[in-house]
């Protein structure tokens, strides 16, 4: 045992479950930087920031995220990872003393894809900044983070539109995805101190011996550190998306994390736990708050609508945020009014609050057992949809597929 403790204590993840009903997990991710409490949601911060939202203020107590997303892309295009790494790492840079996860760039090949190339080389980008050419190899990218430093790495992989027909272009995606994967593994230089996840692609095709198969079969072999499942939330219909996740979680290993990429709508996060999923990211809380549009256990509110113009209520009675605590719905709704750079500021920091609250009670729920999961589960729809007879079919399918009975 002292051998077993020797080897994960050298090894830069140590996955520890606590609890579990069903094939929903709460587990301690051990990583460099302190342990993250899965389930767990992690605000994106693009260029080494969340828009709007100071590192100090993240760590007010409602929020304390214990990891949260950088963008390779963005910031090997500015301000350069040659220079982060200078000055000692994304952690330093940003005054970050908990754990960062960085993607790989790979995800602009769908969302800037008129602005790229795909080879087997690589990915050709035209930068939106100043229109020059970059290639975005596996190799390149893996030296990005490792120069960022992030706990979490992912791998570059090549990905299609969910909702795209084109089959031909799927099988050479998956394929070239787990060669790609051969190549950041190669090119890692820090695997004591930083964690390289496999991107599972294959679009919709969860049919045995499939596109989702061929990779999963290529990837678990390569035995990873965690495991993320890609491709999804961009546009495919709710029934295909939860059946590529539980097609993914029913063959991950179970003692590796596992990671949904970009996916955040609050039900979306309660489907997928239940379903297995430990990991969760999106752009959704922060950017519905610049929009003016609050996250509550109702669902949303939109604080520009004039029922709010003269409200002293807190923006969510439940919520111990400091936005919460100090002002209220009408201070909000004038802020907003007269497009003041606070106001987004003040409603990223409760929404960032509404998405850790709802992990850390889905987590409580878990470790305490199948009654108090079922009873978090069901009350959870009721206030979002006011009775569960109402809420979207394609959840209901997938809580009773995941074993959990509403």
């Amino acid at each position: 045992s002292d051998i077993l403790r020797k080897e994960q204590d050298s090894m830069a993840l140590h996955y520890e479950l606590l609890g579990q009903v069903k094939n929903a997990r709460a587990a301690n991710l051990h990583l460099p930087h302190g342990n993250v409490r899965t389930p767990v949601f992690m605000p994106v911060g693009t260029k080494g920031t969340i828009k709007g939202v100071s590192s100090e203020q993240l760590m007010e107590d409602s929020l304390s995220p214990e990891i949260i997303l950088g963008n390779t892309y963005h910031l090997a295009l500015q301000p350069g990872t040659d220079l982060i790494d200078d000055l000692g790492g994304l952690h330093k840079f940003m005054n970050w003393n908990n754990n960062l996860l960085t993607d790989s760039g790979g995800f602009q090949m769908v969302s800037l894809v008129d602005l790229a190339e795909i080879t087997e080389e690589g990915v050709k980008f035209q930068s939106p900044i100043d229109g020059t050419e970059m290639l975005l190899t596996p190799e390149e990218s893996i030296k990005f983070q490792n120069e960022i430093g992030a706990d979490i790495m992912m791998q570059l992989d090549d990905v299609v539109s969910s909702i795209s027909e084109d089959i031909p272009r799927f099988q050479e995606a998956t394929a070239r995805s787990i060669r790609w994967l051969d190549r950041c593994i190669a090119a890692h230089k820090r695997p004591k101190e930083q964690n390289l996840f496999a991107i599972i692609q294959g679009g919709l095709d969860v049919s045995p011996g499939g596109l989702r198969d061929v990779c999963l079969d290529g990837m678990i072999a390569r035995d990873m550190p965690g495991y993320a499942i890609g491709g999804l939330a961009g546009g495919e219909d709710k029934e295909s998306f939860w059946r590529v996740v539980a097609h993914a979680t029913a063959r991950l290993p179970a003692h590796k994390p596992i990671y949904l990429m970009g996916v955040g709508y609050p039900l979306d996060l309660v489907v997928c736990v239940a379903l297995g999923v430990d990991m969760f990211d999106c752009v959704y809380p922060t950017r519905t708050a610049r929009f003016g549009v609050a996250l509550v256990p109702t669902g949303t509110m939109r604080l520009k609508a004039k029922e709010f113009g003269k409200s002293l209520e807190k923006v969510d009675e439940e919520c111990g945020c400091s936005t919460c605590r100090d002002y209220t719905r009408a201070y909000l709704h004038v802020m907003f009014k007269e497009n003041n750079p606070l106001a987004p500021q003040l409603l990223s920091i409760h929404n960032i609050a509404y998405m850790m609250r709802l992990m850390r009670t889905m987590r409580a729920a878990i470790l305490e057992g199948s009654d108090a999961y079922h009873i978090f589960i069901r009350g959870f729809l009721i206030k979002q949809f006011a009775s569960i007879d109402k809420a979207p079919q394609w959840a209901l399918d997938a809580l009773n597929h995941a074993g959990i009975s509403v």
